[in-house]
């Protein structure tokens, strides 16, 4: 399946066929990222992509990011726009589902999107996992189907049942703030770990 196979990720990097590229920090994100407070969390961003989310908090004052990535070459550029400094972020080549630490808040930007449907427990499991009692999980899902994939579609129905199973949801609604490509297609969400948890 490609989201476990780090040569079909490592290809699409090497050929520029990076069609989920913005170019920038999702302006939703952006506005999320612009009310937190707590400068010291400790963030994961799975399936990191160019990281403009990373670059974006790093500006913002946070110091304590990990991003995490399968692609090899995308996860070496990353060495490059993020040289090794005290406030620069943790750099992990890894499949997400092998990963093991403990977040405060795990950012969602076109990382659901690109797993197989059928692994979509599997990203829940996990992600309670990675997530401290009361930390968060909190970004992007499409709200729109595709032919093919990955990208692979999905709707609010969904992700209700999905997320709910494991994580409490604070907020599912359509994005007012998305780049013009993407309007009417994403939700915005923010789900919490229980702070008391089986």
């Amino acid at each position: 399946m490609p989201e476990d196979d780090a040569p079909y990720w490592d290809k699409r990097y090497q050929q520029g066929n990076t069609g989920w590229d913005m170019g920038q920090v999702s302006p939703p994100l952006q506005a999320y990222f612009d009310q937190l407070a707590t400068k010291d969390l400790s963030i994961l961003i799975p399936g990191c992509g160019n990281s403009y989310e990373a670059a974006y908090l790093m500006e913002k004052g946070f110091s304590n990011l990990t991003l995490l990535d399968i692609s090899v070459v995308l996860m070496h550029r990353l060495e490059s726009t993020f040289p090794q400094a005290s406030v620069a972020p943790r750099l992990i080549t890894a499949d997400f589902f092998d990963h093991r630490g403990q977040y405060d808040l795990i950012i969602e930007q076109t990382f659901f999107c690109a797993l197989d449907p059928a692994r979509r427990p599997d990203y829940v499991e996990q992600t309670f996992r990675l997530l401290r009692p009361g930390g968060k999980l909190a970004g992007l899902l499409f709200d729109r189907n595709f032919a093919g994939g990955p990208p692979f579609g999905g709707h609010k129905e969904e992700y209700i049942q999905l997320l709910g199973r494991k994580l409490t949801i604070k907020t599912l609604a359509p994005c007012y703030n998305s780049i013009p490509p993407r309007a009417g297609s994403e939700l915005f969400f923010i789900a919490e770990k229980p702070q008391h948890s089986l």
